[in-house]
This record gives structure tokens, C-alpha cells and sequence, in this order.
């Protein structure tokens, strides 16, 4: 048996030195494989398309924004540098700022889903989700349908208000000298556990477009769009509130400063909220 062993191996050790008849395979030149086409590039023509603002669902989204309580100083009027250009830079490091993740979902499966035949997705509406905004979208605008708890026993009470009339936050395409205004009246809704009724008013302009400058991110060509929105309860006293939003083609909202509840200013410089992409 050992004697075998040894044939064998010494006949292999042969057949490797000699010619090798072995055909060689022919290697194709190497193939990168093709880049997955983008959904969206943007094309910087001065205006976001209603394809330009899809609403990406189940798509997180982290925005830096500062603490519940704490105030921003915040130039929402910008500067204009030596070639004419509006710039506004948001990109200081706030060492208290925390994440907020925004996710856009579908409604299917929430408690107050069938208040809303009409919505296309949901968002939080604020960044601590625990009260989320229902929309609609479509090539002609995004628009709000109502507000809901996000869990119908929650901490804050069970909210659900729907508007008789959408309100339509954004009309397409977005453009500088563009402004709107849009209502909605609730009857038989419900806030914080409490009977309400009243009427949503939101005063919509885009103003200026330029440079805005994050922690992490240059956008050359934002659209600075101004919402003033007034709740007026059926009883009760109305609050004005403003927000100042920076988009961004194929990005969406990628800044917003909201300002203290009564804020007459349109260039406010304390902001109750900072809202920065991560």
C-alpha cells in the first residue's frame, strides 16, 4: 500500500511538470455592473415640480433640532454676497441639539385611518411624534387633511381633527413671488381629550431663493418659503404662529426655524424651534 502511495504521488509531480494541456479560460474585461438610476436629480431651474417633492415613504430622515424649551438666534433674512447672491448659514454646532427622525409612512393600519379615505401619507408634526399631520399628495399640491394622536390614549390626550377643506400647504411647482392663502374649518373634532371646533388659516409665500449653508451639508439653490398660521378656536383666543422653510429639489424641507407663538416679525431672530438635516 505504501509503495502505491508513492507511484502516485510521483506520478502527479510528473504530469505538473510537464506541458500543461489545460485550455485557459478567456477573462472578460472587468464590468463595474450599472449605478442604480436616482428617483430624483435636481435640475436648479428655480422651482420644485410635484416630482420634485414625492413624499419617500418608510424613508427615515434625521434633522438636528434643539431642544424642547431651548431658543435659536437665528438670521432668517440671510446676507448677500459680492456676486448678488442671498447666502444664509444655519451651520453652527449646537452642543445641546438632539435627532429627531422623520419618517414618512402610509396610513393603513393607524387608529384614525378612517377619518382620512382621501390621505396618502402621514408625518409627525412634531418632532417628538406625538402628534402626527395627515396629507395628500398630488401634481397639483401637498395638502393637510387634519391632525391625529399618534396613539389614541396617549400621555396628551386623544387629538383627531379633520378639515372640512384641505389645507394646501404647498402648491406646485414652488417658485419665488409665489404666495397663497389656505383654510380649513374643524367642527366635531377632538383636542387633547377636549371637544373643539374652530378654523385653521395658513398664509403661504415663497420669497427668495440662494445658498444655505448646514453643519454637514452646501445647498446651492433653496427656496425660502414663509408660513404664518393662525388657529382660531370657536372659543377662545387666536394664536399666530410663524415658520420659516428652506427647500431643497429632490431633498424637501432641509432647514425651518419656528418662531414664539404671537411673533409679528417675518424676519423673527429667536426661534422656539431650529430644524437642521443631519
Amino acid at each position: 500500500m505504501v509503495r502505491r502511495s508513492i507511484l502516485v504521488s510521483v506520478s502527479l509531480l510528473l504530469v505538473a511538470c510537464g506541458d500543461n494541456k489545460t485550455p485557459q479560460p478567456i477573462h472578460q474585461p472587468y464590468d463595474s455592473g450599472t449605478l442604480p438610476q436616482l428617483s430624483c436629480v435636481p435640475n436648479l431651474d428655480g422651482q420644485i415640480d410635484a416630482t420634485e417633492l414625492q413624499p419617500a415613504l418608510d424613508n427615515p430622515v434625521h434633522y438636528l433640532v434643539s431642544p424642547a424649551g431651548a431658543t435659536r438666534q437665528v438670521d432668517l433674512a440671510g446676507q448677500v454676497d459680492s456676486q448678488g447672491h442671498r447666502v444664509w448659514d444655519f451651520g453652527s454646532d449646537y452642543a445641546d441639539d438632539q435627532v429627531a427622525t422623520i419618517t414618512a409612512t402610509g396610513i393603513a393600519g393607524k387608529w384614525y385611518a378612517s377619518s382620512f379615505p382621501s390621505a396618502t401619507f402621514v408625518a409627525p408634526f412634531d418632532a417628538g411624534d406625538t402628534l402626527e399631520a395627515i396629507y395628500a399628495y398630488n401634481t397639483t399640491a401637498i395638502v393637510l387633511l387634519g391632525l391625529a394622536s399618534r396613539d389614541p390614549d396617549g400621555p396628551g390626550g386623544k387629538t383627531l381633527v379633520s378639515y372640512a377643506q384641505p389645507i394646501a400647504l404647498y402648491q406646485f411647482p414652488l417658485h419665488v413671488g409665489q404666495s397663497y392663502q389656505s383654510s380649513g374649518t374643524i367642527t366635531n373634532g377632538t383636542l387633547r381629550g377636549l371637544p373643539y371646533a374652530g378654523t385653521d388659516t395658513y398664509d403661504i409665500a415663497v420669497d427668495a431663493s440662494g445658498q444655505l449653508t448646514l453643519e454637514a451639508y452646501t445647498f446651492s439653490q433653496v427656496l425660502r418659503v414663509r408660513t404664518t398660521a393662525t388657529v382660531a378656536p370657536s372659543a377662545g383666543q387666536s394664536i399666530t404662529t410663524r415658520q420659516t422653510s428652506f427647500f431643497f429639489e429632490c431633498f424637501g424641507e432641509v432647514a425651518r426655524a419656528t418662531s414664539e407663538p404671537g411673533e409679528t416679525n417675518d424676519d423673527f431672530t429667536t426661534a422656539a424651534e431650529l430644524r437642521r438635516l443631519q
